[in-house]
């Protein structure tokens, strides 16, 4: 048995499929163009199978012989859902590279089906929700009466893949979120800023939709989280305005020019800038007396951490006996898997305030 990248074309997923090769590793590359999936498959010398992810029979056939799919074809919001419950149906363990609460919402709709059909459903398996989900289990366990769970990351290169910005493209316009008494509730752009030091000194820092505001919840059952990113005060003004804006912005016309733009001019960071720039993470929880503890982690590029971290949850679903169903990363590989992962840093632990 085998396991497959689908999506295996795009940025991350040649990372991926690269860094398997090195581990040894021989995947099923994958994914719906004919002639982009025979070009990689026949350069790593890999098998390669194409399929849409329209026809459940069409994915089932594709499926043959595989035990894990790894998902990395964005935006997850179009390819997740088919590829789960096509999993499902095929006894196939699946795992994917979102960071979108809808899609990790929508995942763990699907936790008694899958725990029927014996499978693992662990969507984000990459940076960012690995290492907050991670660090989210670290403080629950430092502070069990936690009520109150705020999560962030500093990144220091805006280089993105056209993946990540087609999905920043769908993002546009919408409203933030954050989840309170349990509930994932809307929440104004641009409001709620804070100072946090990150890593590296404190920044203006931003509430933003990231996927933790879903997993962190299913990882701790904290019923108020927030996620935060550094901003300058500018463009939390322009955030602010952005959400007058949404029936502009979230428009077909314009969101199939933006799109098409992300595709075009987006294409990751090469290997040098990954190496040159790392992440910074942070989390904090505070109790209903107002005591908090807080932990900070450095860890390498997002693009690296995802290649690291999503095979190795891959190897882990080939490999371990799981207990079924939907699980986040941390409920899946224990809050110490992201301190096993290369290039990581524990800057301050759980057990120090502040």
């Amino acid at each position: 048995m085998s396991f497959m990248i689908y999506g295996a074309t795009g940025f991350t997923g040649e990372l991926i499929a690269k860094e398997a090769i090195a581990q040894g590793k021989a995947p099923i590359l994958a994914g719906r163009n004919a002639a982009k999936v025979a070009r990689l498959g026949s350069a790593l010398k890999l098998p390669s199978r194409v399929f849409q992810l329209g026809a459940p029979s069409e994915i089932a056939g594709a499926l043959q012989g595989v035990r894990v799919v790894l998902n990395c074809a964005g935006p997850f919001s179009n390819t997740a859902g088919p590829m789960m419950r096509a999993c499902i149906d095929s006894g196939v363990h699946y795992a994917d590279i979102t960071g979108e609460i809808e899609v990790l919402e929508g995942a763990h709709r699907l936790d008694a089906s899958a725990q029927t059909a014996g499978v693992v459903l662990c969507p984000g398996a990459g940076f960012d929700v690995v290492p907050t989900d991670c660090i989210a289990l670290m403080l629950k366990k430092a502070m069990p009466e936690a009520h109150e769970l705020a999560l962030g990351f500093e990144v220091s290169s805006r280089q993105i893949s056209a993946g990540t910005a087609k999905t920043v493209v769908e993002s546009l316009g919408k409203s933030g979120k954050v989840r309170r008494a349990g509930r994932i509730t809307g929440y104004p752009l641009g409001t709620g800023l804070r100072r946090i030091n990150f890593g590296r000194g404190e920044k203006l820092a931003m509430p933003i939709p990231a996927g933790d505001i879903a997993s962190a919840f299913y990882t701790t059952g904290i019923p108020n989280i927030t996620f935060f990113t550094p901003v300058s005060f500018g463009t939390a003004l322009l955030a602010r305005a952005s959400e007058s804006l949404r029936p502009f912005l979230q428009s077909p016309r314009v969101q199939a020019w933006l799109t098409a733009r992300a595709e075009a001019k987006s294409k990751g960071p090469d290997a040098r800038t990954r190496e040159a720039t790392p992440s910074y993470l942070w989390g904090e929880v505070r109790d209903a007396e107002g005591r908090s503890r807080a932990v900070r982690v450095k860890t390498v590029n997002p693009y690296s951490f995802t290649v690291l971290s999503a095979l190795a949850i891959a190897e882990h679903l080939l490999t371990a006996q799981c207990p079924p169903g939907c699980l986040t990363p941390a409920g899946l590989m224990g809050e110490e898997f992201l301190l096993r992962l290369p290039g990581t840093a524990l800057l301050t632990s759980a057990q120090d305030t502040g």
